[in-house]
């Protein structure tokens, strides 16, 4: 599988199944209200101070998957298993939130 970090796409594999998110408007609004952040700069200060809960890490993976056009929810997402476990979640949500909100030069 491959992804287009250009379009703001990361691939996380759950349940040995690779799947790409995306940050669109729509998953980003799912997201802001998921966890009742107040403004899209809100809630990216929480990830980038790292003063995000486990259930932050979850609702944007969550969100980025469902922008990627996966049609599971949240409870589908506890219930699985993610490559690389906590850490490796986290990583791949870093990795979502520094190619949605770069400029194209910079992208990794």
């Amino acid at each position: 599988m491959m992804v287009n970090p250009y379009r703001g796409e990361v691939k996380l594999v759950v349940d040995g199944r690779p799947h790409v998110l995306r940050l669109t408007l729509g998953a980003l609004a799912e997201l802001e209200q998921a966890l009742a952040a107040g403004s899209l700069l809100e809630l990216v200060e929480r990830f980038e101070t790292g003063r995000f809960s486990t259930r932050d890490l979850l609702a944007l993976l969550t969100a980025g998957l469902r922008g990627g056009g996966w049609q599971g929810e949240l409870p589908d997402l506890l219930a699985a298993e993610v490559e690389g476990g906590p850490i490796g979640a986290a990583t791949i949500a870093a990795r979502l939130l520094a190619v949605s909100f770069s400029i194209a030069d910079e992208r990794v």
